[in-house]
């Protein structure tokens, strides 16, 4: 059994109005004495280094920018009320919170986050984890909601457009590159080494790049790499086979040819300037990155470099890669969550310690705050404020958790009878198998989750649930009455 618990001190929440935020990040630029504790000074990893031929440190010469997550149909309905950054990861995070440990362990302490699609939930968490991130000068991760002007009545149009219509903001100070990351990636990456490769090789743009492409598809692009690591060509959605996707070990063909398929994770290093010229000269129209703005680099003549990285890394873009990226955390725990040096932050939330009668716990994370009676749990993910009843069997499913506790005497008040004696969590009795329960689902006494027909893909959100890859997923704030069979 593997538990994680959150130990950061609390901090006030800050409004996610872009001019607010400044505000916030001003006055706690001023208060240096500030006692925060030692974990949230972005102290960089021993293996971090910056190149001594640069003058500015990264924290000075880089500024991170990243993006929420749009409408994405293969997630849902896990993004019906969230973007994808805001989805609940390996109990106690948030996926963004990969990302933007990535940042701040790597000395990259002024991080955008551009949010739009189903944003509440993000903005907000983003607001009250990192709040007090601003402790020195320059220090602070703003968020940046989508927003309409005199100039520009609608909303971002895309990733492209989005950093467009936000350059005013990035131009606030004096970096010389930008780094572009997704927001929804589980991965552990030491962005330093990328930066320097990017400047060692003087490229315009620097993409990430896997080594190894064979559970990986091209959903970022798929970059075509000489034996230098220059990129050749650059196309979204190509027609190739995992046969033409050959590992950066392999360079060379059978037919002598230098080069090799890569597929991009969306990582992107780009010089201020050439972002500039590209979004503000060249491609005033383009409104995505991937499919627009990184093959018009190649078209006019830019210096486009791959950075190939051969650590675990997930894009969460799917019902099937989640479950498989909460799973694949079980085995990778201690690598990705119990790295002292570089830790992965979170909001902290001061919850108890989670409460176990006479639960068998076996090869699972258990967040905090959770209350689990006799039960049996094996291989799962359990989250924050998960209560779980007498004689409950979990198995190889991943339990979001809840918003708040509560308790019987709750439930009898309420005049819903739907609800009546059902409360948050999961009833006595129960067997939970290859499942996915949303936060602040009601699961009944006696209920069988279990896909006993062995469905592949099933939509019944009017009875609390839909199967997607044959993983059955309880809908957020679902109600599974006493004895359902699923």
């Amino acid at each position: 059994m593997q538990i994680y618990s959150s130990s950061y001190s609390s901090y006030s929440t800050k409004l996610t109005n872009l001019h607010m935020i400044r505000s916030s990040r001003n006055h706690n630029q001023e208060r240096n004495n500030y006692n925060l504790k030692q974990i949230f000074v972005p102290n960089s990893c021993p293996n971090l280094s910056v190149s001594n031929t640069q003058q500015l440190p990264l924290n000075q010469s880089v500024a991170a920018i990243v993006f929420g997550g749009g409408p994405d149909s293969e997630l849902y309905p896990l993004t019906k009320t969230r973007s994808k950054g805001a989805i609940p990861i390996a109990a106690n995070y948030r996926l963004i919170d990969s990302v933007i440990s990535n940042c701040i362990n790597s000395d990259i302490t002024k991080i955008y986050a551009i949010t739009q699609f189903n944003s509440t939930s993000l903005n907000s968490h983003l607001n009250k984890a990192y709040s007090g991130f601003g402790l020195g000068k320059d220090r602070f991760v703003e968020v940046i909601a989508a927003y309409q002007s005199l100039e520009d009545q609608g909303w971002f149009q895309g990733s492209a457009d989005a950093i467009r219509r936000c350059l005013w903001v990035f131009e606030e100070f004096p970096v010389t590159e930008f780094l572009v990351l997704p927001g929804h990636h589980l991965y552990r990456m030491d962005y330093n080494t990328l930066i320097e490769d990017h400047r060692r090789s003087k490229a315009d743009i620097t993409i990430v790049g896997l080594s190894s492409a064979t559970d990986h598809d091209s959903g970022f692009g798929l970059m075509e790499v000489d034996s230098t690591n220059l990129v050749t060509k650059f196309t979204i959605n190509p027609k190739k086979t995992q046969q033409d996707l050959i590992s950066v070990e392999s360079r060379t063909r059978s037919d002598g040819t230098s080069s090799c398929y890569v597929p991009s994770t969306g990582i992107y290093v780009i010089g201020r300037e050439q972002m500039v010229k590209l979004l503000r000269e060249c491609l005033v129209k383009a409104k995505d990155m991937a499919s627009e703005i990184i093959p018009g680099a190649i078209s006019h003549g830019m210096k486009v470099k791959a950075h190939m990285f051969d650590g675990y890394w997930e894009d969460v873009k799917s019902v099937g890669a989640y479950y498989r990226a909460n799973m694949e955390s079980i085995k990778r725990f201690e690598p990705l969550f119990y790295d002292k040096q570089c830790p992965l932050y979170t909001m902290p939330r001061c919850l108890p310690p989670s409460f176990m009668g006479e639960a068998v716990i076996t090869d699972s994370i258990i967040g905090d705050g959770c209350i689990l009676d006799r039960c049996v749990i094996r291989g799962s993910v359990v989250g924050m404020r998960t209560r779980i009843a007498n004689e409950v069997i979990i198995e190889d499913s991943i339990i979001v958790g809840s918003n708040i506790y509560e308790m019987e005497e709750d439930v009898r008040r309420k005049g819903n009878e739907k609800k009546k004696e059902i409360r948050i969590g999961i009833g006595e009795k129960s067997r939970i198998s290859k499942a996915i329960v949303d936060k602040n689902a009601r699961i009944g006494q006696n209920v069988m989750i279990i896909n006993r027909d062995n469905v592949e893909e099933s939509n019944r959100e009017a009875e609390g649930y839909v199967i997607r890859e044959g993983i059955i997923v309880i809908l957020r704030n679902a109600v599974i009455p006493n004895d359902s069979i699923i």
